[in-house]
This record gives C-alpha cells, structure tokens and sequence, in this order.
C-alpha cells in the first residue's frame, strides 16, 4: 500500500481556514480559565422541571432530529406494509442521492485513470448501530471485504470512537486509522514532507513500521479524562444512560434512555459543560458528544491523510468517503466542494447531506466494496 509522495505537505502551524493546500489549527479564546483542575468537580443535576437552559439552547430539538424513530411493520395478509410518511420523500431524496450500487458504473468511470483513497466511518457503516456500543462488531465477511479495498488502495477508518479502540475492532494492518473525529491520527511517514508541527510526531505501528502520530488536541488529554469522570458520576442515576471516553472526546449514549429523561441527560451534559468554556457539544444518532474548542474536524483530517499520502492538489487521484453521521459531513463537503471526491451517505431516511451517492446500510457497503476491489483486481489482472 505504499505510495510515493508526490508534492509537499504545508506545515501545520498556521491558524488560517483549511483549503485544498492548507491545513491549520486554531484554538479558541480560553477567557481565563484554566485548561483543567486539580480535581474532578461534581455539578448537582436539576430537577426535571427546571430545563430552560437546553430547552432555549435546542438541545432537546437537536437530540431528535439527530434521533429518528426506526420504521414500525404491519402485516396484512402475505402484505408487509411499511407505515411511514417519510416512504415518498426517500424516493424522492434517492433522486439526489442516487445509490453507489446501481451508480457503480458511473463511479467506475470517474475512476478512470485516478488513484482512488477510500475513507470510512466505523459505526453504522462497518457494523450496524446497535443498543451497547460495545456490540457493534464487523462481520467476517465485511472484514474480508474492507481488507481488500486495503490490498488494492490506500484505506482509512474516520471514527469518533478512539484510535486504539477502532483498531481493535477492525484488527487490520492494512488500514490507516484516526479516532476521536480525526484528533488522533496515525498515519504514513511522507519523507518529502516537514512535519515538524509540535502535534506530529514520529511513531510505530503495531508491527513496528514508522508512522507519523497527529494529535492536534493533545494538551485537552486531562480536561476530557476529568469530564469524562465527571459525567460517569452525574449520570449514574440516569437508567440505560452509556458514557465513553474516546481519548480526545468524551461521549453520552442516550440510546437506551427513555426518551422522558432526556431532558435531564441532557440537562446534566449542558451544566458540566459550563465550567470548561474550551469543550463544546456535538450530536450524533441518539449521543452528545464533549470536544475541545479546536479548529479540527473530519474533514481537515482527511486532508492531512492525503497529505501525508502525498496525494493532494493532485488531479488524478478520486478519494471516496463512506459515512452515515453529522460530523461526517465536514467529509462530504471538503471532497465536495474541493470537486476532487465524493461522499457516500449510508441511511434509510432521507438526509440533508453533502455527500453525492447513498447507501442504505453496511450490508450495502459491504456489496459496495466487494465490487470495488473486484473491478480493481480485473483491472489489475488485465494489465498484466
């Protein structure tokens, strides 16, 4: 999977907006207070009735919209009806977003000639969204699949869970991998490239081989550890509430609350963020998520791995990003409107989105990715 650089990467010290052929980092205004304290603060959580705050933030709206209801079944006869309003506006939305599966062609003949980079998102595209973060588990045969795209291209997971966490829920060599939204980077040394940015140092993979280890976020370590801390005891007596530590971000599963006490939850997330005005919340499907204030993201993360790569500001080269999340539309549009790639969305519902092509669920990712690396070996074989 090795590939020879074939421009210089800038250096990563400049606070500017990211484009095509700049990368930045901007911390934002830490108004005095102190990055972390001494000790772990325990805040009281409010009574239930008492939720102006997220209520006139819109917390309690985001957190549904990012949490739609699965589809309810009714049999009639030999007839399974699917009742759902939404049935038409999806139809009407696939016309958008039309599937990579029946557009594989048409993606196939962008490929031409191009030097493709496939970047995936791990839950709800490698494995289903399931109830316990903990069971969301690639099937065999997905591995198989993701392992030859690896063999044929350089491949990426994006994740928001922590790199080693990721890596060992795929358990491939072959792979780059970036957790924590692409705060924590393990990627190829590029020898044409400086990175003498004080977040990227020099490292070794799990067999040894040297890899460059990006960190952007590296000094928020003790601050997420202690609100991750800190919402583990504030939310113990929230029944079915799930909080993880994903190194460089801290996550509040509500998917096994019951949808009453999510205003209390979330209650809980908005008063322990108030002392640490260097974290903001994010949503994802049926999760609040704590990051450090810093001007990274998805996106920016997949421009450093194409750096890294050596592979950008090159126009033979066609990145392809498979996710299914909000903050994996900072993905979609950077390949958008750099007009260098395109995102696949993976939902049944539709989406406002800006990736290009769609994909119902990891099942149709696997098929996906089985066809790539096929075409790939045809191709390969008919050049020999």
């Amino acid at each position: 999977m090795e590939m020879k650089p074939n421009h210089a990467s800038p250096v990563l010290t400049d606070p500017a907006p990211v484009t095509k052929s700049r990368l930045g980092i901007r911390l934002w205004p830490q108004n005095g207070a102190a990055l972390s304290s001494s000790k772990c603060i325990t805040i009281p959580r409010k009574k239930p009735g008492i939720l102006d705050d997220v209520r006139s933030n819109g917390w309690l709206d985001a957190m549904k919209a990012s949490s739609p209801p699965r589809k309810k079944l009714v049999k009639d006869f030999i007839l399974e009806v699917a009742v759902d309003d939404s049935d038409a506006a999806y139809v009407s939305w696939m016309l958008k977003h039309p599937s990579a599966l029946n557009s594989f062609e048409q993606i196939i003949e962008q490929a031409k000639n191009k030097k493709i980079v496939v970047f995936l998102d791990y839950d709800g595209v490698l494995s289903p969204i399931v109830d316990d973060p903990d069971c969301a588990l690639m099937s065999d045969d997905m591995r198989v699949a993701v392992k030859n795209v690896a063999d044929r291209f350089p491949t990426a997971i994006i994740s928001g869970r922590s790199r080693d966490k990721v890596y060992d829920l795929v358990g491939l060599t072959e792979l780059y991998y970036a957790g924590s939204h692409g705060m924590d980077i393990m990627g190829p040394v590029n020898n044409s490239v400086s990175n003498d940015h004080p977040s990227c140092v020099k490292s070794t993979d799990q067999q040894g081989k040297e890899v460059n280890l990006f960190q952007p976020a590296r000094e928020f370590l003790p601050v997420i550890d202690e609100v991750f801390r800190t919402l583990v005891e504030n939310t113990k007596g929230i029944t079915g509430a799930k909080v993880e530590n994903h190194k460089f971000c801290a996550s509040v599963h509500y998917r096994n609350v019951d949808e009453k006490n999510w205003p209390v939850i979330a209650q809980c997330v908005h008063d322990i963020l108030k002392e640490y005005p260097r974290l903001r919340l994010t949503h994802g499907r049926k999760v609040l998520e704590v990051r450090p204030v810093i001007d990274w993201n998805k996106g920016k993360a997949v421009e450093f791995l194409l750096d890294s790569l050596g592979l950008s500001d090159s126009e033979d080269v066609l990145p392809i990003y498979i996710g299914d999340d909000k903050t994996d539309e900072d993905a979609f549009k950077v390949l958008r409107e750099g007009n260098c790639g395109f995102g696949i969305l993976v939902a049944s519902t539709p989406k406002e989105t800006s990736a290009v092509y769609s994909l119902k669920d990891p099942s149709e990712v696997m098929e996906f990715l089985k066809l790539l690396g096929d075409w790939k070996k045809t191709e390969e074989a008919g050049n020999d």
